[in-house]
Formats: structure tokens, sequence, C-alpha cells
């Protein structure tokens, strides 16, 4: 079930997926640190990716070097030793800087290392670094007018927008120059990338992972999870950080999927509407059925999202703050923080009490169907200078179109490749909170009939 992404690294280890790669490391054909330099060689020898704000080399060497003698000795920490993974640079890592996305002075927020990170430790990964993000990861395309946008790697001739705000960590996975990395999702901040690089992006339920040590662009709907090429590597790091452990489901015979048509077919681009029906033909030939669902309310997204996002990150970065450094900020974060500073008390309390009489109702469809389904992102990857038209700016920002919703309706969601050739597709299946081990279980089955179709 390995990704299609169309990356030209020097040493793609991961394409198959983390228990590959682990397979290789103790038959003794590959060690930690050849894995780590290999990782480190493809990023220096890639710059236009651009993937990472900060790596210190000697750290990663160092500690490969030291699981490499514990391996020796018999001490196996698991498939996570020794891997080389990127952090959203919104999270704190001790002895790595945290810039936020932004050149603002962000100096007296330094979070305190959380328990992802730490988990990742004591698992004997290997932090390489910090991976770009849209500043105050608030942000779709990816774009960073303040520290600049990473490259999408499946087209190494035009500068693809590569999906945000997780953008960094996206392109660094696609191109093989970390076995996963973590990202933060928000209102699609895991989906989007991962969709548009073709790789397998995981919003977990919020709360599922501990989110002390990262910074908070909404406390009501962040969640955090990884960016990695397979449904097996997100099935293996929902249970290191969950506990809950995850049984591919056999066959989709008998699964029930729910279209809501309803926003989710909106403005697809002509292959990304083939992409999905081809699929849906797929399963549905393979015993699953498609049952339309009613929801319009999915319409209310950016109303929502408007009145509930930029009012706490206002409230995380103070308004104080906000309006000293806004002149700075990149425009189109600006612009939508901004709203933040003129969204009254009454309007933030009516969003939310919306929100959870939304949730009720949304959780009752799955009486009668099991998930979601529906294209993760609505457009393809758009060449990142074209942006000043606003036209086609415009477009770029419906990348936020199918995936607010999950994060509104607090569902768990994945998204999943879907594209045979071209530029990626997303396949996005999407399941009431709680329930991400059933999720991945679904999504390892359908993912096993795209690939082999």
């Amino acid at each position: 079930m390995s990704a299609k992404a169309n990356n030209n690294s020097d040493a793609d280890l991961f394409a198959n997926g983390i228990y590959e790669w682990a397979k290789k490391i103790r038959s003794g054909s590959l060690s930690f640190l050849q894995t780590t330099e290999a990782c480190l060689r493809s990023v220096r020898s890639n710059p236009q990716l651009n993937a990472f704000e900060f790596i210190d080399e000697q750290l990663p060497l160092a500690t490969a070097a030291y699981m490499d003698e514990c391996l020796a000795q018999g001490i196996d920490l698991g498939p996570l030793m020794g891997l080389p993974v990127g952090i959203k640079d919104i999270m704190a890592v001790e002895g790595m800087p945290t810039g936020f996305g932004s050149n603002a002075d962000m100096t007296d927020l330094a979070l305190r290392e959380g328990t992802v990170v730490k988990t990742l430790k004591a698992s004997g990964a290997v932090i390489l670094g910090k991976t770009k993000t849209v500043e105050f990861a608030l942000g779709a395309t990816g774009v960073n007018e303040s520290r600049g946008t990473p490259w999408n790697p499946v087209d190494r001739q035009t500068h693809l927008m590569p999906g945000g705000s997780s953008s960094g960590s996206a392109v660094a996975t696609s191109a093989g120059q970390v076995g996963f990395a973590l990202g933060t999702d928000t209102g699609g901040s895991i989906r989007n990338p991962a969709c548009m690089t073709g790789i397998v992006g995981h919003k977990t339920t919020t709360g599922f992972w501990p989110l002390d040590g990262i910074f908070s662009l909404s406390t009501t709907l962040d969640s955090v999870g990884p960016l990695c090429r397979t449904v097996e590597d997100a099935a293996l790091l929902h249970q290191v950080f969950s506990g809950e452990s995850v049984t591919p489901r056999k066959s989709v015979k008998g699964l029930r999927i729910g279209i809501v048509e309803d926003l989710f077919f909106d403005n697809l681009d002509s292959a990304v509407a083939a992409d999905f029906e081809r699929v849906a033909e797929v399963l549905e030939a393979n015993g699953a059925q498609r049952i339309r669902v009613e929801f319009p309310e999915v319409h209310e997204r950016t109303e929502l999202f408007s009145a509930i996002v930029p009012s706490e990150l206002i409230h995380s970065i103070t308004p104080e703050r906000f309006l000293k450094i806004r002149e700075g900020v990149d425009t189109v974060t600006e612009s939508r923080a901004a709203v933040g500073l003129e969204t009254s008390a009454h309007a933030y309390l009516a969003a939310l009490n919306r929100r959870t009489s939304l949730i009720h109702k949304a959780n009752e469809t799955f009486n009668d169907v099991d998930i979601w389904l529906s294209p993760t992102v609505p457009v393809l990857p758009l060449p990142v200078n074209e942006f000043v038209d606003e036209k086609v700016h415009q477009r770029a920002l419906l990348a936020s179109q199918n995936t607010q919703p999950g994060n509104l309706l607090d569902f768990c969601s994945v998204s999943i490749p879907m594209h045979k050739s071209g530029l990626p597709t997303g396949l996005q299946l999407m399941m009431p909170g709680g329930q991400d081990a059933r999720l991945l279980s679904i999504a390892a089955s359908i993912a096993s009939l795209i690939n082999a179709d």
C-alpha cells in the first residue's frame, strides 16, 4: 500500500513504509546511521524542496549511531527505533528553536517539549529537524511569504503548491527525506498537503494524541497526527500514540459508503472527479454500497470556522502582539487572523453551540452508513507563481473546502492517494470522533484495492 509519490530523492528508503524499512535494518543490510546519513544527504542535495526550517546534523547522526549500538547489544525498541522523522515547526523539541513559521520574535511563547515528541524519543526515533509550516499554521495552500514555501516534489520543474499548513512535513515525507513527519490539522492541515504530495495523512480525533508542547491555533479544533507513506504506517503510529491496535478489515464487502453531495463534490477538477468515480466503482465491484446522505449543513463550514479559529488564534498570540507584528505577517494569514479581532463573544459562543448541535446531527447519519467518502481536495496542485492571478489564487484556496467539515464535526479522517497517474489526488474517509482504529482498518482495505486496480 505504498503511496504513489513521484519523487526523485537520492535515497527513498521509506517508499514501502516503516515496516519494510525496519526489516532491512534488522536483516543487517542497512543501519540506522546509514539511514540518517542518506536522509541528510537528500536534504542537502535537494535544497529546492526547502522542507526544513531547522536541522542540527550532529544530533541526528549521534542519535542514530547510539541506536545502532543499542540494537547490536540486543536492545530493540521497536519499528520506530532509529527512524528519521520531521517535526512541524509549531511543536517544541528540546534543543531546537520553534519559529511558528513566522519572522516575528516569539521567544516568550517558547513551549516545553510535549508528550508526542517525548514518546517518539522514547521509541528511539531520530528527530531530523523542524519542518516548515504556514505562518501560525493558518493556511491551506502551503504558501508562506514570511519563511518561504516548500516545493512540492511531485514536479521538479514547476513550483506547485504543497498544501498546508503542514507543508514541510508533507514535502519531506513525500521526497523520502524522513520516514514520516508530524503535522497538525485544524481545518485540513494534514490531509491537504498529504493529498497534494501523494501520501497518507491521518487527522486524528481531537484529544486522542496529546497536544501539550504544540502551539495552539484553535483549542477547539486542533489535532496532531502523521504524514506518512502507507496506511500501515498510520496504523502503527496510532497504536504508538493512543494505545489502540488496528486490525485491517478483510474486505469492503458490505461496507456502506456515505456520499454527501452537498459541498464535497462542488468545484471538482475533472481529474479529481474521474479518480473518485473510478475508486467508487472499484469499491462497488467488491461489494461496497454507495448511499446518498443529506447533510446541507456542511455549507456552514466557512461561517463557523471563521467565527472560531481566528478568535482562538488571536487569543493564543494576544491581540497586542498581533497588532504589533501584523504588517510583517504573510498577507493571507494576516487577513484571516484579523477576523478574530472583530469577532464578538456572542458570535464566538454561538458558533461553538451550533457546532455542538451539528456534531450530534452528523453522528446520527452513521446509523445508516459506515463512512463518509469524498475527494480530499477538489483541485489539483496549482503553480505558486500563478497565484498573482486572483482567480487562480481563489481556486487554490478551495484546498480546505472538503477538509474543514471534518474538524467542525469532530470527525477522525484520513486521506489516501487515489490517482493512478498524473498529479496527486486524494480520497478522504471520515468517521465520528473516537473511531480512528476502525477508520484506519477500512482505509487499509480500500488502499489495497486502489493499488491493486
